[in-house]
C-alpha cells in the first residue's frame, strides 16, 4: 500500500490503530513501499516461484492459441538486471546527498533579528502643515486614538505609547525608542543610540509625518527646531549615516515615494558611508511621490501605520463597511473579538493564523524565491511588517492611493487569495455577535485550512514537475502548527516531496525545515513513520541539514525509531539512511550517535538476522551496514566500539546474501574498519600494543572474509573489495611490497615453495577466494617489455635465466634488496599476518586489475599501484577497429613462443592480458619477435601529473616511503551515494513508464504465442540454398564465431575471435552498431545470449576465457551500455592453456550455467548476480558443450570431451538425474546439445565432432532412440529450434544438413564460392530463430546468411 493511500486511510478514518502492513500477492511485506512500484525496479519485482514462473498481469492478458499452462512454460516471468544499480554502474560516480550549491539556497543565509525601533512621530497635534487642505469629515484616528478627544501633550503621549504596544506586539524582545514632535539633534541622537544598541541586528526607524509638510523633492523629511517655530528638513542621506545597515524604514506621509526614490538614488551612487556590497536597507512608503494620503473619514488618518502594526482590526472594519454583514454587524463590536492573537483555538487567534497563510501564499506564489525567503523568513518583523504590507496594499488602492517598497513587489491586491480570506473573515464574523453575548460560547473554527488542503491533494492527483507548482504549500506549512490537521498535512507533504527533488527543494524553500525539525520533539506515535519519510526525502536532497539535526537532538528520534518493533523493516530502513546521512562526515555527528547507542541498535539487528531470529527487509540490512560504515569512518573511538563488539564475525554472512547491494554495504561496513593510517603510529605504549593484536586479529579475520568475494558476481560489491584493498595496501604497503619482491629474488627454487598452492587459495565459502587464473597477472617481470601473456616458462624469467646473454649484469637486484631493506627499517608496525595471506592479498589485487569490468579493472590497477606494481601493456588491436586511442591494449599469445617450455605451477602463464612489472629501470631489450607493440607504462602511482599523462615513460622506483597527502587519492567508496540515490526518486508511484513497457511486454507475448502455435503446427518444408533471405558480410578478419537472432525484430548479431560485435538488420540491410566487447580480446567470444527477450532484451556475451558482459542498448550505434560484468569461471584445473568455455542461460529460472576445463558446472543466478552452486560434473574430461532447458526451470544437459551426456537437475538434492554415453563409434567431443522442442522433460539431441546425432530420451532409455550419421569426422555445429520440429548441422566442409525430429532430411544448404576467391572456411556457427523457422549461419569467411522455409517465407 502506498504511503498516500495509507496516511489517506489513516487520517479519514482518523483512527491510530490502522494497520499500515499489508501483504501483498507474494507474501513480501509493502510497508508504505508499494511493492512492485518504487522499491525496486518495476517489473523485476516478479520474483521466480516455481518451474514455472507465477502468473503475472502480463500472461493474464495473453490468451491466445496456447493453453494457459504451456504458455507459462514458454513465456517466462522472470525478468534480470533491470535495478537501479545496473542504470549506469560503468559511465557515472553517484554523488549522494549535496552539502553545497544548488540545493543549499533554501536556508537563510543569515538569520536575523530587528533588535532595535526607533519611532520618530512628527504629529504637531491641532496646528496642520501649510501644504495640506484637509476635507469635513477628515480622517482622524492616530494608532486607534483622537488626537481631539484629550489635551494636545497627553494625546500625542498615548499615541507614541499606543504605537509601541503595537510594534511590540511583533517583536516582544526588540527595544523601542519613541521621540514625539522632536528636533534634528534628538532624531540623530536617536538613530546613534539605536544602532550603538542593535550592534549588527536590523535597527527599524517609523517615521509618521502627518504634522509636517510634504518630503522634499531631493527626498528630506521634515522635523522640528526647538521652539516648534520652523520645520527643519533632515536629508535622507543623514539619516542613512546615522542608522548604517542592516536597517528597515517605514515612512508614514503623504508624498513618501519621494524619500524612496532619494533612496534608491543614494544607493545608485554609492556616496553611502560604507561598502555597496553589505547594503541590507528595507523601505516601505505610505503612497507614491506624486499621491496623498486618504483623508476619508471611514479610514484613520495613518492607515498605513494601521494596516501594518494592526492588521486583523484593520482588515476587519474595512471588510465590514463592503461585506454584506456591515447592515446587521456593528463595527464596534470588531474591538471586542475575543481570544488572543497567538492562541488558534480562539476566534482572534483563528482570524489572524487565517490571514498569515493567505498573505504568505500570496507571497509565495507571486515573489521571486530568494526574494520571498530574504523577506518573509529572514527576520520575523520584517516578515510581519511585509504580510501587512500586502494588506495596506490592498485597502489604500481602493482609495487610490498606492503604498510602495523597496525592493519592489508585484502588485498583488487582487490575488484571488484575498477571496478566500474574505470568505474565511466572514465566516467568523457571523459568529462574532453570539460569541460576545454569551463568552462561554464554543467557536467555531473556520474550514479554510481543509478546504485549502483538500485544494492541494487534488493537485497532488494531477500536478507534476512540469506543471505550476501547487500554490497551498505556504498554507500546509501553516497547518503543521496545529494538531487536528497536522497528521493529514504530513501525508500529503510527503506524497509532494516524494515527486522529486525539485519538489524538496519547493518545500525547503517555503521554508519547511523549521517545522519539521520542531516535530521531532513530539511523541505523538502516528506521526512517527510519516515524519521519518519526510526526513529522508529531505536528507536525500540535501546533507547540510545533518548538523541541525544534532543541535537539536533530533537524532535520538530516529535511533528510538530504528530500535522499535512495531515499525515496519522499510521504514527503519528510512530511520537508518537518516542516521548514516547525519553521520556522514560529521564528527558531531557521529560522537552523538554513539552516545545514544547507534551502534549496539544496529548491532543488534544485524545479530537478530544472521542468528536467522527474524526475516529482514534486504534495504534494512542495506541500510543498517552503511550506516554502521558511516558511523565509524574516520573515527578510532568507533572502529574499537565496532571491534570489541565482535562486527567482523556479525558482518561476514551478510557477504553472502543474495541482494548484492547488501553484499556491497557488508563489505563496506567491513572496510572502514580497516584503520588506514595504522602504520604511521608508534605503537609503544603497552595498551597499544594490546590494542594492535586485537586489531591485527579482526584486521586478519576481515581481510579473509573480503577475499572470500573478490570473484563476486556484481561490480558493485568488487568494486568496494577493491577500495577495501586499497585501504589495507596503503596500511600494509611495506610488507605487502616486500612479499611481492621477494617473489622474484634470484633465489633458486625458493620462489615456487613460497607461495601459497591453489588449495590454500581457496576459501571456504560458496565461492573460491580467489580465481586462479589470475596466474599471469602475478608474473612480476623484471623486462618491461616482455608480455606475460606470452607462454614463456615462469621459471626461467624469475630465476634471471637469460633473455639476452647480458641481462643479468642489468638485473638492478641491489637496487631491489635495498628498497626492500629500507621497507623493513622504517616499517614501524609489527609484522601482523602470515606471508599465506599476504600472497592471497596480492593475488586478489591481480584479480581486480583484470576484472572484465573496466570500472573495476581501473580500481584494481590502482590498488596495485600502491604496493608497487605496475602495469606495461601493448596493442595488437588490429588497424581499423575503432579502439579509442587512448585505452590499454594488450597482445594476446603469439605463437612464435608456443615452442619454449612451460611450467606447470600454479602459476602458469595463460590468457592473462595485464603484464606486470616493478617500476625498476630496464633490462637489455629481449628478442625481437616479443615487441610486437609498442611498449607503454602505464604508471598508477597517486601522483596527478603522472595520472594525467600514461604515456610518461618508465615511472620513479615506487619502493620508497609514500606521503600522507596520497592517503586522500585513495580510491573512495561508492556504495553509500548510490544507495542514497534509492530514495531521492519517487518511493510512492510506479513510474510512468511501466505502463508501456506491460504493453509492449502483452504484444510481444502474443506474437511469441501465435508464432510458437505455427511452429508446433505447421509442417517444415524445405530448407536449401534457395531459402536464402539474406546474407551479410560481417568483415570479421577472423570469420564468424558465433551469431543469434533477435525475436521481435530483424535483427542479427554476429561476433568474431576478437571480441568484436556487429549487429545488422537483415531487412534493410543496414549495419546498426558495431563495438568491442572489451579492450583486451583473447580468445574470442562462445556465446551470446539473449536476457529478458520479452522486455527490453539484454545482451549477454560470454568470452572463451569465462568472462561475462551483459550490453544494452546494443542496437543503438554507439549508445551501448555495459550493464554488468562479471568472471564465470572461478578455479581450473591447473596447467590448462584455455578455458574454452561453455555457457548457457535459462530464463524461466534466472540462471546462467557455465563451464570449461574445470570439473564442476558454475550456477550463477543473475537476479542475485551470485555463484549459489558449484554443481560436481561427475567426470574426469571437460564439458565441450551446454543446454538449458527453456520450459523447466532449473534443469540441464551437458556435452563432455569423451563424448558422454550427463542431465542435471538443480532442483533434486543430488543435481545428477542420469548419465549416457550415446556417442560410441569414435570418441570425439560433443559439438552441440539441445533440448527438443515440447514440454518432455529428457528428450535431448546431441552431436559429436565425429558427425553423428543422436536422439535420446535419457530419463527413459540409456540409448539413443535415433541415430544420425550427419557428417563424416566433421560436424562443427548444431542448432535444435525451440519450438519447430527441426535441427541443424554445419560441417568443416561447408555443408548445412536439416533434419526433422523424426530424423528425415529436410534439405542441404551447400556454401556457394563468394566474392573470395580462396577456399571458404568451414561453418561456424547455427542459430535458429525463437519463434520462427529461421536459420543464421556463420562461417570461417566472415559471412552470415539466413534461410527461411518455404512457409514463413513471405519477406
Amino acid at each position: 500500500m502506498a504511503l498516500g493511500d495509507l496516511m489517506t486511510s489513516r487520517f479519514s478514518q482518523l483512527s491510530l490503530t490502522v494497520s499500515n502492513h499489508v501483504i501483498d500477492g507474494n507474501g513480501s511485506s509493502g510497508g508504505y513501499l508499494e511493492d512492485a512500484a518504487a522499491a525496486y525496479a518495476d517489473l523485476a519485482s516478479q520474483r521466480r516461484d516455481s518451474d514455472t514462473a507465477s502468473t503475472s498481469s502480463y500472461a493474464n492478458a495473453v490468451t491466445s492459441s496456447a493453453a494457459v499452462p504451456t504458455s507459462m512454460a514458454y513465456l517466462p516471468q522472470t525478468v534480470v538486471l533491470c535495478e537501479l544499480r545496473h542504470a549506469a554502474f560503468e559511465a557515472s560516480t553517484p554523488t549522494g546527498p549535496s552539502d553545497s550549491g544548488l540545493v543549499s539556497k533554501w536556508r537563510p543565509k543569515d538569520r536575523m533579528k530587528t533588535g532595535c525601533v526607533a519611532l520618530v512621530l512628527c504629529l504637531n497635534i491641532s496646528v496642520d502643515p501649510p501644504d495640506v487642505i484637509k476635507i469635513s469629515p477628515c480622517a482622524r484616528m492616530e494608532c486607534w486614538v483622537d488626537p481631539f478627544s484629550m489635551a494636545p501633550p497627553k494625546a500625542l503621549e498615548t499615541i507614541g505609547k499606543n504605537l509601541r504596544d503595537q510594534y511590540e506586539r511583533w517583536q516582544p524582545k526588540a527595544r523601542c525608542k519613541v521621540e514625539l514632535d522632536p528636533t534634528v539633534d534628538e532624531v540623530k541622537k536617536l538613530c546613534n543610540t539605536c544602532r550603538r544598541y542593535a550592534k549588527s541586528e536590523r535597527v527599524l526607524f517609523h517615521y509618521n509625518g502627518h504634522g509636517v509638510p510634504k518630503p522634499t523633492a531631493n527626498g528630506e523629511i521634515w522635523l522640528f527646531n526647538k521652539s516648534y517655530t520652523q520645520y527643519i528638513p533632515l536629508p535622507i542621506s543623514d539619516l542613512d549615516s546615522w542608522l548604517k545597515t542592516p536597517s528597515i524604514y517605514v515612512f508614514d506621509c503623504s508624498a513618501a515615494g519621494m524619500v524612496v526614490n532619494a533612496f534608491i538614488e543614494l544607493l545608485d551612487c554609492g556616496t553611502s558611508n560604507y561598502s555597496g556590497s553589505a547594503r541590507d536597507c528595507i523601505l516601505l512608503a505610505a503612497c507614491e511621490a506624486h499621491e496623498t494620503l486618504p483623508q476619508s473619514a471611514e479610514f484613520p488618518a495613518d492607515v498605513f501605520t494601521s494596516c501594518l502594526t494592526t492588521p486583523i482590526k484593520m482588515a476587519l472594519r474595512w471588510f465590514c463597511t463592503r461585506s454584506l454583514l456591515h447592515e446587521s454587524l456593528d463595527c464596534l463590536l470588531i474591538d471586542k473579538i475575543p481570544g488572543r492573537q497567538n492562541d488558534r483555538k480562539t476566534l482572534l487567534g483563528e482570524l489572524n493564523w487565517i490571514f498569515t497563510a493567505v498573505t504568505d501564499t500570496i507571497a509565495w506564489n507571486v515573489l521571486p524565491h530568494d526574494l520571498f525567503r530574504r523577506l518573509f523568513r529572514q527576520d520575523l518583523l520584517v516578515a510581519s511588517l511585509f504580510r501587512n504590507f500586502l494588506l495596506a496594499e490592498r485597502i489604500m488602492r481602493s482609495a487610490n492611493c498606492s503604498p510602495i517598497s523597496y525592493p519592489m513587489l508585484p502588485p498583488t491586491h487582487q490575488h484571488h487569495m484575498w477571496d478566500a480570506w474574505d470568505m474565511a473573515a466572514e465566516i467568523c464574523l457571523s459568529q462574532l455577535p453570539s460569541l460576545v453575548e454569551d463568552p462561554n460560547a464554543e467557536f467555531q473554527p473556520s474550514s479554510f485550512f481543509t478546504e485549502q488542503l483538500t485544494a492541494f491533494e487534488v493537485w497532488l492527483d494531477h500536478g507534476s514537475e512540469h506543471k505550476k507548482p501547487p500554490e497551498q504549500l505556504p498554507i500546509v506549512l501553516q497547518v503543521l502548527l496545529s494538531q487536528c490537521h497536522r497528521f493529514r498535512a504530513l501525508v500529503l507533504l510527503g506524497r509532494f516531496l516524494d515527486m522529486g527533488p525539485w519538489a524538496v527543494d519547493l518545500a525547503l524553500s517555503v521554508g519547511i525545515f523549521p517545522y519539521v525539525l520542531k516535530l521531532l520533539q513530539t511523541t505523538t506515535p502516528e506521526l512517527r513513520q510519516i515524519l521519518v519519510f519526510i526526513w529522508t526525502k529531505i536528507l536525500a536532497l540535501d546533507k547540510s541539514c545533518q548538523v541541525d539535526l544534532v543541535k537539536d537532538g533530533g537524532h535520538v528520534y530516529f535511533i528510538r525509531f530504528l530500535n522499535s518493533v512495531e515499525a515496519y523493516p522499510e521504514q527503519r530502513a528510512m530511520a537508518a539512511f537518516v542516521l548514516a546521512v547525519i553521520v556522514d562526515g560529521h564528527r558531531r555527528g557521529q560522537e552523538a550517535c554513539i552516545e545514544a547507542g547507534l551502534i549496539q541498535v544496529c548491532l543488534k539487528h544485524l545479530h537478530a538476522f544472521t542468528q536467522n531470529e527474524a526475516q529482514t527487509e534486504p534495504l534494512l540490512l542495506q541500510w543498517l551496514c552503511l550506516c554502521l560504515g558511516k558511523l565509524w569512518e574516520d573515527f578510532s573511538e568507533a572502529q574499537m566500539i565496532g571491534l570489541q563488539a565482535d562486527v567482523p564475525a556479525i558482518c561476514a554472512p551478510l557477504l553472502s546474501e543474495p541482494q548484492p547491494e547488501v553484499r556491497a554495504s557488508a563489505v563496506y561496513a567491513l572496510a572502514t574498519l580497516l584503520d588506514v593510517g595504522f602504520d604511521t603510529r608508534d605503537g609503544s605504549g603497552g595498551d597499544e600494543e594490546c590494542d594492535d593484536v586485537e586489531k591485527s586479529r579482526s584486521e586478519n579475520i576481515i581481510i579473509k572474509s573480503l577475499l572470500n568475494v573478490v570473484s563476486d558476481g556484481s561490480p558493485l560489491v568488487r568494486a568496494e573489495v577493491a577500495v577495501a584493498l586499497a585501504h589495507f595496501a596503503f596500511g600494509h604497503k611495506q610488507h605487502l611490497k616486500s612479499f611481492a619482491a621477494a617473489y622474484w629474488k634470484p633465489q633458486p627454487n625458493s620462489l615456487l615453495n613460497s607461495l601459497p598452492s591453489v588449495g590454500n587459495i581457496k576459501g571456504t565459502g560458496s565461492g573460491n577466494i580467489v580465481s586462479s587464473q589470475i596466474g599471469p597477472l602475478t608474473t612480476i617481470v623484471r623486462d618491461a617489455r616482455v608480455s606475460t601473456s606470452s607462454p614463456l616458462a615462469t621459471v626461467g624469467i624469475m630465476h634471471g635465466s637469460p633473455l639476452s646473454e647480458d641481462s643479468s649484469q642489468h638485473s638492478d637486484s641491489g637496487i631491489l634488496n635495498d628498497c626492500v631493506s629500507n621497507g623493513e627499517v622504517h616499517n614501524s608496525r609489527p609484522k601482523s599476518f602470515d606471508n599465506a595471506m599476504y600472497s592471497q592479498c596480492v593475488l586478489a589485487m591481480c584479480t581486480l586489475a583484470k576484472d572484465p569490468s573496466p570500472r573495476i579493472a581501473r580500481l584494481g590497477r590502482r590498488v596495485l599501484s600502491i604496493i608497487g606494481i605496475e602495469q606495461v601493456t601493448k596493442s595488437t588491436k588490429p588497424a581499423g577497429n575503432s579502439a579509442c586511442p587512448g585505452d590499454s591494449t594488450t597482445s594476446s599469445s603469439t605463437p612464435s613462443t608456443s615452442g619454449l617450455v612451460r611450467s606447470s605451477s600454479w602459476l602458469d602463464i595463460n590468457g592473462g592480458h595485464l603484464p606486470l612489472t616493478f617500476r625498476t629501470p630496464p633490462v637489455s631489450p629481449p628478442r625481437q619477435n616479443y615487441l610486437a607493440g609498442i611498449r607503454r607504462v602505464c604508471s598508477l602511482d597517486f601522483r596527478p601529473h603522472l595520472m594525467n599523462s600514461p604515456d610518461s615513460g618508465l615511472a620513479d622506483p615506487l619502493l620508497g616511503s609514500v606521503s600522507g597527502s596520497e592517503r586522500s587519492l585513495l580510491p573512495q567508496s561508492t556504495i553509500y551515494n548510490f544507495s542514497c540515490g534509492h530514495f531521492s526518486k519517487p518511493l510512492l508511484t510506479a513510474s510512468d513508464d511501466s505502463e508501456e513497457l506491460l504493453c509492449r511486454r502483452e504484444e510481444q507475448e502474443r506474437f511469441a504465442l501465435e508464432h510458437i502455435a505455427k511452429c508446433q503446427h505447421s509442417s517444415v518444408s524445405k530448407l536449401n540454398n534457395n531459402s536464402q533471405i539474406a546474407s551479410w558480410d560481417t568483415r570479421f578478419e577472423t570469420g564468424t564465431r558465433t551469431a543469434l537472432l533477435q525475436p521481435f525484430s530483424p535483427i542479427v548479431i554476429a561476433a568474431d575471435e576478437n571480441e568484436r560485435i556487429r549487429v545488422w538488420d537483415y531487412e534493410e540491410a543496414t549495419l546498426l552498431n558495431g563495438f568491442d566487447n572489451h579492450d583486451f580480446p583473447e580468445k574470442g567470444i562462445s556465446k551470446l545470449c539473449l536476457l529478458n527477450e520479452l522486455d527490453d532484451s539484454l545482451l549477454l556475451v560470454a568470452s572463451s576465457d569465462g568472462n561475462i558482459r551483459v550490453w544494452k542498448d546494443y542496437t543503438l550505434r554507439g549508445k551501448q551500455k555495459l550493464v554488468t560484468a562479471f568472471s564465470s569461471i572461478q578455479g581450473h584445473k591447473p596447467g590448462v592453456r584455455s578455458l574454452n568455455t561453455v555457457v548457457d542461460w535459462q530464463q524461466q529460472s534466472g540462471y546462467l550455467y557455465s563451464s570449461g576445463e574445470i570439473s564442476s558446472i558454475m550456477l550463477w543466478d543473475l537476479d542475485k548476480e551470485q555463484l549459489v552452486n558449484s554443481i560436481p560434473s561427475s567426470s574426469d574430461c571437460s564439458v565441450s558443450a551446454l543446454a538449458s532447458s527453456q520450459v523447466h526451470a532449473g534443469q540441464f544437459a551437458a556435452g563432455f570431451v569423451d563424448g558422454s551426456v550427463r542431465l542435471y537437475d538443480i532442483r533434486t538434492p543430488e543435481m545428477l538425474v542420469c548419465a549416457t554415453r550415446p556417442h560410441t563409434q569414435q570418441v570425439e567431443r560433443v559439438v552441440g546439445i539441445g533440448f527438443q522442442p515440447g514440454l518432455d522433460q529428457g528428450k535431448i539431441v546431441s552431436a559429436s565432432q565425429a558427425g553423428d546425432i543422436q536422439f535420446l530420451d535419457i530419463r527413459n532409455q540409456r540409448d539413443a532412440y535415433l541415430t544420425i550419421v550427419a557428417h563424416r569426422g566433421s560436424l562443427t555445429a548444431l542448432a535444435v529450434h525451440r519450438h519447430a520440429p527441426i535441427i541443424a548441422s554445419g560441417s568443416a566442409k561447408q555443408l548445412i544438413k536439416v533434419f526433422s525430429l523424426e530424423g528425415e532430411p529436410l534439405g542441404t544448404i551447400r556454401y556457394q564460392h563468394t566474392f573470395m576467391a580462396q577456399k571458404i572456411g568451414s561453418v561456424s556457427c547455427l542459430t535458429f530463430h525463437p519463434y520462427q523457422v529461421l536459420l543464421a549461419a556463420g562461417a570461417a569467411d566472415a559471412c552470415v546468411s539466413i534461410y527461411a522455409d518455404d512457409n514463413s517465407h513471405t519477406r
